[in-house]
């Protein structure tokens, strides 16, 4: 069986009007949805002592993640305050807790036995991705960063993924073209209600349009699409039957609140993170 690694962020997305967190984060995103399309998949990445760390290691154990490699530190989990609008949702706040940790050569060992490893911009793993490139071919997720970003970055990638929802068709097409002639071999272009594309090194493109959804929470789906993708590719399947079966899950993510469930009761409705979850406000986290 291929096996997927994804390296960094988790976060606790906690929903004030609904009282609820609900485990996620791009690489434990991934993780999970990498997990449901049937890879054997593991999450490295750091988890706090409090009440939010101890429902991302739950979720991870429920939805048959490995975890052998997990850091569990004592102090607050990563989180991030949600608010919905319509479907859409909004970061008003976040905290980066214990997330942060630097790989040793114990993890990189470990990642090498893995047939990918996905990471991202929000991971904070820039540094040691080249490291992480000698021991597995590396999925990223660049989201909407710009060039100067990740133009640095493509050299060590082997599936890079970027969110293109505010580009339009032609915009989308030069980023893929300049993507692929820099190294990675994969390209994958998340672009919200208007689907996702495919293209590779090989010469094949595959677009695949959105499903027909009224939204409940869009929150995780382009992390879901990411991880269905990457299963797909690994397997060898036919890409248009992969981007496809991306556009269903990523429906199924729509249709319920956090990245994929696992929501757990913290307060009551509108009481806003709890007690273990300090308040930060910042800038609005971008969007996968």
């Amino acid at each position: 069986m291929h096996q997927v690694a994804a390296v960094g962020d988790n976060v606790a997305d906690i929903y004030p009007s609904l009282g609820c967190l609900f485990p996620g984060g791009n690489a434990l995103n991934v993780a999970v949805a990498a997990r449901k399309a049937g890879m054997n998949a593991a999450y490295l990445g750091a988890i706090g002592t409090d009440e939010a760390g101890r429902a991302v290691k739950a979720a991870l154990d429920d939805e048959g993640v490995g975890t052998d490699r997990l850091r569990v530190i004592e102090g607050p989990n990563a989180y991030s305050v949600v608010e919905l609008d319509g479907g859409d949702r909004r970061f008003v706040a976040y905290g980066l807790g214990v997330s942060r940790f630097v790989l040793d050569e114990t993890d990189l060992e470990y990642l090498s036995r893995f047939d990918c490893v996905h990471s991202g911009a929000r991971s904070g793993t820039e540094n040691q991705l080249e490291a992480i490139a000698c021991a597995a071919r590396v999925s990223f997720d660049f989201s909407d960063r710009p060039g100067d970003y990740y133009e640095p970055l493509l050299d060590r990638v082997w599936m890079a993924c970027f969110s293109g929802t505010s580009l339009g068709t032609a915009a989308v097409r030069d980023l893929t073209r300049r993507v692929l002639r820099a190294g990675p071999e994969v390209v994958l272009v998340t672009k919200g209600p208007r689907g996702a594309s495919i293209s590779t090194s090989s010469g094949e493109t595959v677009h695949a349009e959105a499903s027909p959804i009224t939204p409940l929470d869009t929150l995780g789906a382009g992390d879901a699409v990411i991880g269905t993708v990457l299963a797909g590719v690994l397997r060898g399947d036919d890409l248009e039957s992969v981007m496809s079966s991306a556009m269903s899950v990523a429906a199924q993510v729509c249709a319920h609140h956090g990245a994929f469930g696992r929501g757990r009761v913290t307060g009551s409705p509108g009481s806003g993170p709890g007690p273990d979850a300090a308040r930060a406000h910042v800038p609005q986290r971008d969007k996968a």
